[in-house]
């Protein structure tokens, strides 16, 4: 894992504005990616649905039972295309490191976008950030802000913090599955391309893993989306 990532610094002279090229090239692709999906799942619909529009439905029905599992389906079917969105998204990006890892030079540049943990931290805030403007949206600033002083008004710094602690531990449980992950496929690769018993030796291991990787990518999808409808309903619903 001798390798360094490809960053631009000072974007426009800005000294703290720096960018991870295979971050841009990798988020684009899974985009690409979930997008290519979703229209040949929507191109042409049927009755007795095939394919990938098969594949598409069970996604529609599997997250529609996550937010009816958080929320009441009355308040959370305006989240159904958000949940749909982070679980597909986030899916397609924890497996695209998962077949091969692509080095040119000494820069890696293809990778799971979610092995980067400012790509996680950033779906995180967006998501609690989110919560918040539905929250808004939904009772009315005013009442919003009395859920902060709800039971008493001294519990305010600590669900200050309880959002903050949610942002990360939400980006960080994505970003180290999805490292780790990666890191021992990249020690796997490197013994099996040491010589004709390093390949024996690695061959069976790297196998089993890319398939525990799969699963992996799958349940963090999953949780990553779970928690985000369990936030989404402990601001919009009154019984929270």
């Amino acid at each position: 894992m001798n390798h360094t990532a490809p960053v631009v610094e000072d974007v426009f002279g800005i000294a703290w504005l720096d960018f991870n090229l295979s971050n841009v090239l990798m988020i684009a692709i899974a985009s690409l990616i979930v997008f290519i999906l979703s229209v040949l799942g929507a191109r042409s619909l049927q009755m007795k649905p095939t394919g990938v529009q098969n594949f598409m439905e069970w996604i529609l029905d599997f997250v529609k039972g996550i937010i009816n599992d958080a929320m009441d389906w009355k308040t959370g079917k305006i989240f159904l295309p958000l949940g749909l969105t982070l679980i597909t998204y986030i899916l397609v990006s924890n497996l695209m490191g998962v077949a091969f890892l692509a080095v040119f030079g000494h820069d890696l540049w293809w990778k799971s976008p979610t092995s980067d943990p400012g790509v996680t931290l950033s779906l995180a805030a967006m998501v609690i950030l989110l919560t918040h403007f539905y929250g808004i949206k939904v009772k009315g600033a005013k009442e919003y802000g009395k859920d902060f002083l709800k039971p008493f008004p001294v519990f305010l710094p600590i669900k200050l913090l309880e959002e903050f602690a949610n942002t990360l531990t939400l980006g960080l449980r994505l970003f180290g599955n999805i490292f780790a992950g990666e890191v021992l496929l990249g020690l796997l690769a490197g013994l099996m391309a040491s010589g004709f018993w390093g390949f024996l030796g690695g061959a069976i291991p790297m196998l089993a893993w890319q398939g525990f990787s799969l699963f992996i990518g799958g349940i963090q999808a999953f949780i990553f989306t779970m928690l985000t409808m369990v936030y989404m309903s402990h601001k919009v619903s009154s019984d929270h």
